[in-house]
């Protein structure tokens, strides 16, 4: 008997520890009083994959969405004129290869004549200066064919960075000039680019905390980044600002999301919302007076604003005072 009275006792004593643990002091805070925008996922640069060569689109190896590496290659641009001057050169240093080659016979023939006396050392000169013509002659052409050759490499468009690639603005047999984008690529760093009204601009500034609300995509936690630069330019009234949010993920550029961001900053009341239960339409948070009495206080209820501190944060408008202390229902 005794002992059923003291495991009753041991667990009223621990439910009522954590009854005292359930509960919430409201005290006035100074937070931002957030206004709502609309942001879009938008890549910090995009960089388009040039032509190096011009001529025409032989092959395209990549879409828009797929993923590339940096240098990987996405397409090859050909140029017949290329491959003809190639053909010509390779003509070129054949017959020069075999004049090099008489030539140094002939000056060989000619040492030898010298060393017997036979021929004055003119003739020697004159061998030798034909055989270094015909050398230098063969390794002009071939630099010339390595330069043809290098300029056939460089059609090949290489990715310049890793990322996404977002538009392919031509196709193949297309007709391109040096220079030309073949390819556009979106960096792997995406951020959320933010466009304020420009009367809210004084009261941005980085390293500012920003909630992103994406219930619309399916997403029922609040997420929050920081504001990494604001541009100093004003573009249509509206100031312009990059926040970095992690997990925000790269595919769909050009998303649209809701972001609440700082319009100042200003005193309220902020409340778990598991601490306020509603009865017919009616919201009440429960109020310890005294160590015997808890009351249901009748409160209006304020906009949900979640905060890295207290993710389920609830504004309340009415009903409640510094100090009251509520109790988990």
């Amino acid at each position: 008997m005794r002992s059923g009275i003291v495991v009753a006792a041991a667990l009223m004593l621990l439910t009522g520890q954590a009854r005292a643990a359930e509960t919430f002091t409201v005290e006035p805070r100074t937070g931002a009083d957030e206004k709502a925008v609309f942001a879009t996922v938008e890549s910090a640069n995009v960089i388009p994959a040039r032509a190096r060569i011009g001529g025409t689109v032989a092959q395209l190896a990549v879409k828009e969405g797929d993923r590339v590496e940096q240098g990987q290659v996405m397409g090859t641009v050909g140029d017949e004129k290329l491959v003809l001057q190639m053909k010509s050169l390779d003509a070129q240093i054949a017959g020069l290869e075999a004049q090099l080659s008489q030539s140094q016979a002939d000056l060989a023939r000619a040492e030898d004549l010298f060393s017997r006396g036979t021929i004055p050392r003119t003739r020697l000169d004159d061998a030798r200066t034909a055989f270094n013509v015909a050398n230098n002659a063969h390794r002009s052409r071939v630099a010339e064919r390595s330069v043809v050759e290098q300029q056939l490499s460089e059609g090949k468009v290489l990715a310049p960075a890793a990322g996404r690639v977002l538009k392919v603005p031509v196709t193949t047999g297309t007709v391109v000039m040096p220079g030309e984008t073949v390819v556009m690529i979106a960096e792997q760093n995406f951020v959320l680019r933010l466009r304020v009204p420009e009367r809210h601009a004084r009261f941005l500034k980085a390293g500012d905390s920003v909630r992103v609300d994406r219930e619309e995509l399916g997403v029922n936690n609040a997420q929050f980044g920081k504001i990494q630069l604001v541009y100093p330019q004003i573009e249509d009234g509206r100031v312009v600002a990059d926040a970095q949010v992690a997990g925000l993920g790269d595919y769909f550029v050009g998303e649209r999301v809701r972001v609440w961001v700082s319009g100042g900053d200003r005193d309220s009341f902020m409340v778990p919302a598991s601490f306020i239960l509603t009865r017919f339409g009616i919201d009440y948070a429960r109020v310890r007076v005294n160590d015997k009495t808890i009351i249901d206080v009748p409160v209006q209820r304020g906009r949900e604003q979640p905060r890295p501190d207290m993710p389920d944060a609830l504004e309340i408008l009415s009903g409640l005072k510094p100090g009251d202390i509520l109790v988990r229902p």
